[in-house]
């Protein structure tokens, strides 16, 4: 059997964990830029906010129902996903890491009749270590693993917990999970399969074999398979490596110069050669992207990139900013309001593995050593004690976060302080 663990409305539920005072209210979290809503707590939803909303179209409803609002802390969400995992690992040897919020844990060795208080204490030891609630589904394959969490988030009744463990729960189950929800059929896939009267998970399961393969694919044959409670998707549980990275984000105003936008451009690069060397990766391919707003009234839309392959395999942030500034130049234009650029890092190979030129005359050890020096810094001191001047010095583009929340687990600075009072 395996187990999905998945956290209930995760960053709403990180930003209660801190905030007490918020545990009853409604929660949105909002994307960088503080421009969208991203998460929802519970309450929140039942008032009718959903995803993707923008913030200015939502602001009667906020102060109607008094909602507590937050910009976007990913600092503090993954932290608290890692505590959130390192918890799981304390029920099971082999343990899958899907997402920030999600784990696919395999119970095998456990007796049927174990499996509902197993999955219980997995709730009660996660909300006591980390104070996140979670749900937990349970089934003989991922894909009824994650039926059976949907249907413990979605049932009043579940205790947050729901099993999927004999054939009769299986089907009873299935019959009433409407095919859209299932793991692995996405929006057009269901609406071929609605299209065609199926409009269940039972449904789509008792399709046969042919029938799936030629409407679709092998892929979603394999999620037919699933339902039918045969295995077709292993644990994996060391994560696959990367085959490229994107770091790009909003700016906080619009911006028509050169300069500001390099100085963007600059820190998003080392954020990503941080990201290379903390994995131990190098990147052989580059591409630089910027546009303006497409929905600007006054400018007509304008975007470009530069795509090019990088003359050394590198995590170098020095020689990752040359390129990228020299790739900006051309593709900037005067005249337009830049709403954001970005750099994506493809083609990566592990340290060690890369191909050698014989007329290569860096000293890569004397570099990987300074590299390795600033980010020991930077993790001891705080992110950007030391940078390049390239980034700017006031960085007046950065995205806005008015609403952010501190970063209680990560920095000694902005640690919850708890106040005694004295007895009256």
């Amino acid at each position: 059997m395996l187990a999905l663990v998945d956290c209930n409305n995760f960053y709403a539920s990180c930003e209660r964990v801190f905030n007490p005072a918020v545990t009853h209210r409604p929660v949105i979290v909002l994307s960088n830029n503080d421009g969208c809503v991203i998460a929802r707590s519970n309450e929140a939803k039942a008032i009718g906010f959903k995803m993707g909303d923008p913030l200015f179209q939502i602001r009667h409803l906020i102060e109607r129902h008094n909602v507590a609002v937050f910009s976007s802390n990913y600092t503090l969400y993954g932290d608290m996903s890692s505590r959130v995992m390192q918890t799981l690992q304390q029920f099971a040897p082999e343990v899958e890491i899907y997402s920030i919020d999600e784990a696919f844990l395999n119970l095998a060795g456990f007796e049927a009749e174990q499996l509902a208080d197993m999955a219980q204490s997995i709730r009660r030891t996660v909300k006591q270590w980390t104070g996140i609630p979670v749900s937990v589904g349970i089934g003989p394959t991922k894909t009824l693993a994650k039926a059976a969490n949907h249907i413990a988030k979605k049932n009043p009744g579940a205790g947050g917990v729901w099993l999927l463990t004999t054939d009769q729960a299986r089907h009873d189950a299935l019959a009433r999970l409407p095919v859209g929800e299932v793991w692995g059929i996405g929006h057009r896939w269901a609406k071929l399969l609605e299209g065609q009267g199926i409009d269940t998970a039972a449904a789509f399961a008792q399709q046969p074999d042919r029938w799936i393969r030629t409407h679709l694919n092998v892929v979603a044959l394999r999620t037919a398979s699933e339902l039918r409670g045969t295995p077709c998707l292993p644990l994996e549980l060391a994560p696959p490596p990367k085959k490229g990275l994107v770091v790009s984000r909003m700016f906080g105003r619009k911006l028509t110069e050169f300069q500001p936008v390099q100085e963007a451009l600059v820190a998003y690069v080392t954020r990503a050669a941080e990201k290379l060397r903390r994995d131990r990766l190098l990147a052989r391919h580059m591409v630089v992207f910027l546009h303006n707003s497409p929905f600007a009234a006054a400018e007509p839309f304008y975007g470009n990139s530069a795509s090019f392959q990088l003359p050394h395999a590198t995590s170098d942030t020095a020689e990752l900013i040359t390129h990228a500034c020299n790739a900006l130049r051309p593709i900037f234009r005067p005249g337009f309001h830049y709403a954001k650029c970005g750099v994506m890092l493809t083609e990566l190979v592990p340290e060690g593995q890369e191909q050698r030129d014989m007329f290569d005359t860096r000293d890569k050890d004397r570099r990987r050593r300074l590299m390795a020096a600033m980010d020991a810094v930077n993790r001891r001191m705080g992110r950007d004690t030391l940078f390049y001047a390239a980034a700017g010095i006031r960085r007046d583009w950065k995205a806005f976060a008015n609403m952010k929340s501190q970063n209680f687990t990560t920095d000694w600075r902005q640690m919850p302080m708890v106040q005694s009072q004295d007895d009256p």
